[in-house]
C-alpha cells in the first residue's frame, strides 16, 4: 500500500454533490491531500456530473448511485487505486438506495456507508431499524476476516448523552431512541468495533450535523452522527482527529482522521 503517512481519510455528508461544489468543497479538498475521501448523500447520477469537476485530478473515482434521482447516493476519491471496489452488500433494497462502496487496498478496506434516517416517517424508522438488524451480522462477519476497516460515514445516529447538544429533549426522536443506542453500544462493546474519534477526542461539543432550523449552527446544538468506525487493529494508529467548520459545505462538517500505519 503507497498511503501517505500517516494516511488521512475524510468522512462527509455532503448533503448533494452539485450543492456542496458550488459552495467550495472541491478547492477545500485540493489543500487537504487526504488519500481517500468517503461522501455520502451526493443525490446525483453520474452522467449529471461535471468530469473536470466532479472526478478531482489525481484521485480515482468511484460513485455508487442511488435509483431514485436526486436521493441518496455515496461515493470514494482514492489517491491509491483499490485493488477491488464493492458496490453495495447484496441487498437490493438497501443497494437501489446506494448507501454503501468499499475499496480494498491490500489488508485494508474503506467504505462510505450512508445508514438510513428514520426522522421523516414511522415507516422510514421501521426501514432504519430493518437495516441495522441485517447490519449488525454484516459487521460481525467483517471483524471476523483477516483484515482491517474503517467504514467512514453518517450513522444516522448519536451514541451517547455527549455526543449531541439537546439529549435530553431528544429521548423519544430518530438518531437517539434507546434502541439506536443500545445498537451502537454493541458495534463499540461485543461487535468488537471502535470509535476513531474518541480514541483521541473525548471533548463534549463535537458535532457533526446541525438542524437548519433555529440557528442551531450559530448556536452550536448540533450531533455527533458522522464516524470513522475501526476494527482494532487501526485503534493504537489514530493520531489525530478533526472535525472542520471553518467552512460550511453542507449541513454536515468534514470529520478528518489520520492514521500512521507502519
Amino acid at each position: 500500500m503507497e498511503f501517505s503517512n500517516p494516511m488521512r481519510v475524510i468522512s462527509i455528508n455532503v448533503n448533494g454533490i452539485r450543492s456542496a461544489a458550488k459552495k467550495g468543497l472541491f478547492e477545500w479538498l485540493r489543500t487537504q491531500r487526504a488519500d481517500v475521501v468517503c461522501l455520502q448523500e451526493t443525490k446525483a447520477q453520474e452522467h449529471q456530473l461535471d468530469q473536470a469537476l466532479h472526478y478531482p485530478k489525481g484521485y480515482h473515482v468511484y460513485y455508487h448511485d442511488a435509483l431514485k434521482k436526486g436521493y441518496s447516493g455515496v461515493a470514494l476519491f482514492c489517491k491509491q487505486e483499490p485493488d477491488q471496489v464493492t458496490l453495495g452488500l447484496n441487498w437490493p433494497d438497501f443497494d437501489g438506495e446506494g448507501r454503501y462502496i468499499q475499496a480494498d487496498f491490500g489488508q485494508l478496506s474503506v467504505a462510505s456507508l450512508y445508514m438510513p434516517s428514520g426522522s421523516s416517517s414511522a415507516e422510514r424508522q421501521a426501514v432504519k431499524f430493518d437495516i441495522m438488524d441485517r447490519f449488525m451480522p454484516e459487521l460481525r462477519r467483517m471483524r471476523r476476516k483477516r483484515r482491517e476497516f474503517i467504514v467512514c460515514g453518517d450513522w444516522n445516529i448519536a451514541h451517547k448523552n455527549i455526543d449531541l447538544k439537546n439529549w435530553r429533549g431528544n429521548q423519544k426522536n430518530s438518531g437517539f431512541l434507546p434502541e439506536e443506542r443500545a445498537w451502537m453500544d454493541e458495534l463499540f462493546g461485543d461487535a468488537g468495533w471502535v470509535d476513531a474519534f474518541r480514541v483521541v477526542n473525548q471533548d463534549a461539543e463535537q458535532y457533526t450535523w446541525w438542524s437548519n432550523r433555529g440557528q442551531a449552527w450559530a448556536k452550536n446544538v448540533g450531533w455527533r452522527i458522522d464516524y470513522q468506525v475501526i476494527t482494532p487493529g487501526l485503534a493504537d494508529k489514530v493520531k489525530r482527529a478533526a472535525i472542520y467548520k471553518e467552512q460550511r459545505f453542507s449541513d454536515h462538517a468534514p470529520l478528518i482522521i489520520d492514521y500512521r500505519l507502519d
